[in-house]
Formats: structure tokens, sequence, C-alpha cells
């Protein structure tokens, strides 16, 4: 049994996903959050580790039935895909003790993760997209700001993080195209259409002439009121701002009109394999998700084509 304390070893872990990994600080807390919550459960559990406290906790105390006995106290009061995703940091986490020699073993080896239904992505029809566009048709700063956010967000699909994290030299307007910063610190280059182009320098134009804040330096693309780089929960606000003005069914969120981004290329012809690169995603299984809402597409092109429809 190691008798590694397990506390200082969560801490290495964790700056180990920054250093090697490149993991966002939102990951990071995440990551945290699970393993400090799992080492709290286990030292509740323990009779050993209960009588003297939390800090005597080691590595060599917990078993595959300790990890079992955490998990069936998840399934108490968590989704599946809520304990599926603790699973998944304990197991990040054991192994990386396996493979530095900390642990003789990982207790999550033979454990299963839970089977989980996989939800239908939230999106806007074509139609309600372009009438959510249309309704940020203002001619202040801001407003031609949020069109131009819009118009950025649906034109690339790219993740609403990446969005706000886009500078001024990230975008090409000769080739149409912006440089993201995405998931891990993976840089990828993406078409962004022309509308989107032209709502950006629309946008930029109008800014300088109000402020002096030109394109010659680099610096946040999008800016709030107080010429600092817009956030994601700003963006999010607005986005439920402009959702009530156009009175639509469907409650969005940015994220959804990358949904509506991914569902529309879809449904227009374009191959999941190009959808993945556009996306950014890792794994194409990620990306299929998307299929299940074009289903409308296939079972029309069925009806059309089948000699037995």
């Amino acid at each position: 049994m190691s008798a590694t304390l397990l506390k200082p070893q969560i801490d290495l872990f964790l700056e180990s996903l920054a250093s090697e990994k490149g993991y966002s600080a939102h990951t990071i807390r995440a990551y945290r959050q699970d393993l400090v919550e799992f080492a709290a459960y286990a030292a509740r559990a323990l009779p050993s580790v209960a009588e003297k406290g939390l800090e005597t906790l080691t590595v060599g105390h917990i078993d595959a039935l300790t990890i079992r006995g955490y998990l069936g106290f998840l399934h108490r009061r968590n989704e599946k895909s809520t304990i599926a995703r603790k699973l998944s940091a304990l197991r990040s986490f054991f192994r990386h003790l396996v493979r530095h020699r900390v642990a003789d073993e990982d207790p999550t080896a033979t454990l299963l993760t839970p089977k989980q239904s996989r939800p239908v992505p939230s999106y806007l029809s074509v139609d309600d997209m372009f009438r959510l566009l249309d309704q940020t048709a203002d001619d202040t700063v801001l407003g031609l700001r949020n069109r131009a956010l819009f118009e950025t967000l649906y034109g690339s699909g790219i993740r609403v993080s990446e969005l706000t994290g886009l500078n001024v030299f990230d975008v090409d307007a000769a080739s149409g195209c912006v440089r993201v910063s995405g998931k891990g610190g993976r840089e990828r280059i993406v078409p962004v259409g022309q509308k989107a182009l032209d709502r950006i320098q629309a946008y930029r134009d109008r800014l300088y002439r109000r402020t002096g804040i030109d394109t010659a330096s680099d610096g946040p693309l999008f800016l709030n009121k107080n010429k600092g780089r817009l956030s994601s929960r700003s963006v999010g606000r607005i986005l439920e701002t402009l959702i009530r003005r156009c009175s639509l069914a469907v409650p969005i969120s940015p994220h959804g009109i990358r949904h509506s981004f991914a569902t529309h290329m879809l449904d227009a012809g374009a191959d999941l394999r190009t959808v993945q690169e556009l996306l950014g995603h890792k794994s194409l299984s990620t990306t299929q998700k998307y299929t299940h809402v074009s289903i409308d597409r296939l079972m029309a092109a069925y009806d059309q084509a089948h000699p037995r429809r």
C-alpha cells in the first residue's frame, strides 16, 4: 500500500494539466472540484481515515471498492452525465499516478462508465437564425458590434470562448478566415464568411470614428463598453435580450448558435469530417451528435430516392 498522501498528488496532477496538456483554468477548476469532492468522500467512508482526518488519506487507501462506493453515493443525487464526468476525472488522475509510479495499479480500470442518453442539441431553423441576425440591425457602435458578434459566431461555428478570444490580427479578410485558439491551446484556421467580415469591418470603422481605436495595432476584436475585451458571459446576456426581442420559441445559448451552424452545414450536404474540422472536435463521435438533428433531411432523401418508398 502506497503511503503517499493523496492531497499533494492532486495538486501535482492539476499542475501537470496546465503545464503538460495546456488545459484551461476553467477545466482545471472542474478537475479540482471533482477530485477534492472524491477525497472528502473517501476520508469519510474509510474508517481508518475518518478517525484521523482527510490529511492522512493516502493513495494506498483507495481501491476499486472505494471508487464503487463513491459512484453509488453519486448515483443518488447526480445525473448520469455528471457521474461519467467525475469518473473520467478519477480515471485521468489515477492513470497519472500509475504513469509516475506513485500507484501500482489504477483502481478505476475495471469500472464501466455509466451509459448516457445523448441529448439532441438545441438549434435554430435557418429562418429563425436569420430573424435573430436581422434583429441586431442597430446603427450604434454596440449594435454594430452585436451584429458582428453573431454573424461571426454563426458564420464560423466557433465556441463563444474562441469568439471573445479573437484579436484584430486573427482576422484575415483576404482569405476570408479567422485564426482561432481552441481547447488545449490548439490553433486552427476557419472560414468565417463575407457577411461576417463585412459586419466586423463596419463595427471597427464605427468604433474608430467614435473612440480612435483602429486596427493598425493588435488587441481584442470585440470590446465591451469600457473598451476592454468582451466576456463570454456578456455575449450570453446580449443574446438573451435579442431572443426576447425576436420572440423566438427555442431558448438558445451562444453554444446553440454553434449547434445551428453544424446542423445547417450538414443539412446543406457538408460531410461529417469537414464539419468536425470546422468545429475543432478532436473526435468524430463528438460531431456525430449533429446527425441526429438532421434526420429530416435523411428521411426526405430516402422518401425521394428509395424504390420501395
